[in-house]
């Protein structure tokens, strides 16, 4: 009897296991989607000059266009992604992008600073859809396989924010700024119309009301220590990181005269840093997101010490100043798939709001990187801006230092 009980729970546990294995499409379809999405959040960045030109914006609200886009993006972090806990994922997400889709279309009709920053917010708001897909690649994953699977929709992800610079550049020397809009709202309505046939269902079972998920987001926080400093590094990673992309495009006009395609064909570059994504999802699942987070910090730290040593306008200078910012966008993306594999691993139950939260408090990070540089590249120019850039993380790597194993 024990021995065929024993059976049984072998028998069960391969069956689970095999329910837990995701199709290849699902994987490539959800990291495309999340790349399309999240992609909207940072057309703006290399188009700052032309978009506060026609909205007339000064230089030093400009950092507000992506600002308030990130803050839409924090609101949405807090308020929605935490209904993927008690919400049929596939609806919420259809809803989400939908808000998006209209976001978009008045962006691309903005003709003044108040409709391009209302549509902005709304544009990060709906786009918290990426972070609604996130965790739900990870809950079909098996957990041997979760660091992978992360890594590959991370991937997309990543691809998405690093394309998105170069895309709007290169639109934008076309037809424009505000093609890229007009483009995108066409291309995630279609998205849309494909994630609502094709997605399989995934409807939670509610531990709780829409009040009490809200409630319990402080009691999550407090007593979850990986989470707060997981999401404290990868908020001070992605402030700097928002801080380059938010001036990098001023500094390339201004001292290198280039045009958007030159700047379009520098932000691709940065695209190399993605490769670190995958690469960091598979060496965690082997137990190395420790060591793997010191380099991630020195990364970003040599970035920005080389943008601050070589400061003329020589072509050797722009090449190092690309070295740079593929450094800096490999530290920034390595991490975030560490820190979203340790918070995945902490349970199912409340994966959307662990997710939330981390991604918001790092979304913070982003939006004060992104204000703080328009406003120290406007009063204290690039070297201002690229001492900020080196002090956040050596701060966040005297603080990395002070981690436990248990941490």
């Amino acid at each position: 009897m024990n021995q065929v009980s024993r059976m049984d729970r072998i028998h069960q546990a391969k069956n689970s296991s095999e329910s837990k294995t995701i199709p290849a499409w699902i994987t490539f379809l959800l990291a495309a989607s999340c790349g399309l999405i999240v992609a909207n959040l940072y057309y703006a960045q290399t188009l700052i000059g032309p978009i506060a030109a026609a909205t007339h914006l000064s230089s030093g609200a400009a950092g507000l266009i992506v600002t308030l886009t990130q803050i839409g993006y924090v609101l949405g972090l807090i308020f929605v992604v935490p209904l993927s806990d008690i919400i049929e994922n596939r609806r919420l997400t259809v809803i989400s992008l939908s808000v998006v889709v209209v976001a978009l279309v008045a962006a691309t009709l903005a003709s003044n600073a108040a409709l391009f920053l209302g549509a902005s917010l709304f544009i990060g708001l709906g786009s918290v859809a990426a972070q609604v897909l996130v965790p739900y690649a990870s809950f079909l994953a098996a957990e041997e396989h979760r660091g992978r699977v992360v890594g590959n929709v991370m991937s997309g992800l990543l691809l998405g924010i690093m394309f998105a610079r170069p895309l709007a550049s290169f639109v934008s020397g076309l037809w424009g700024w505000h093609a890229i809009y007009a483009i995108s709202a066409v291309v995630i309505a279609l998205l849309t119309i494909l994630l609502s046939r094709v997605l399989p269902q995934r409807q939670p079972v509610p531990a709780m009301n829409y009040g009490g998920l809200i409630r319990s987001l402080g009691t999550l926080l407090k007593n979850t220590p990986v989470l707060r400093r997981r999401a404290i590094y990868q908020a001070s990673l992605f402030g700097t990181f928002s801080l380059f992309w938010t001036t990098v495009s001023l500094r390339l006009a201004d001292t290198y005269h280039l045009s958007q395609q030159g700047i379009a064909l520098f932000a691709l570059a940065g695209v190399a840093g993605a490769i670190a994504s995958p690469v960091a999802g598979r060496w965690a699942d082997r137990g190395w997101t420790r060591p793997l987070t010191g380099l991630a910090f020195m990364l970003a730290a040599v970035a920005f010490l080389i943008a601050y040593l070589f400061q003329n306008d020589s072509r050797v200078t722009l090449g190092l100043l690309t070295l740079a910012a593929i450094l800096l966008d490999m530290g920034v993306s390595g991490n975030l798939v560490l820190g979203q594999r340790a918070i995945y691993s902490l349970g199912n139950e409340a994966r959307g709001r662990l997710n939330g939260l981390f991604m918001a408090i790092f979304f913070v990070g982003g939006a004060i990187g992104s204000s703080l540089g328009g406003w120290s590249y406007a009063y204290g120019g690039w070297g201002m801006t690229t001492l900020i850039g080196l002090a956040v993380p050596v701060l966040a790597f005297l603080y990395y230092l002070t981690e436990t194993k248990q941490a």
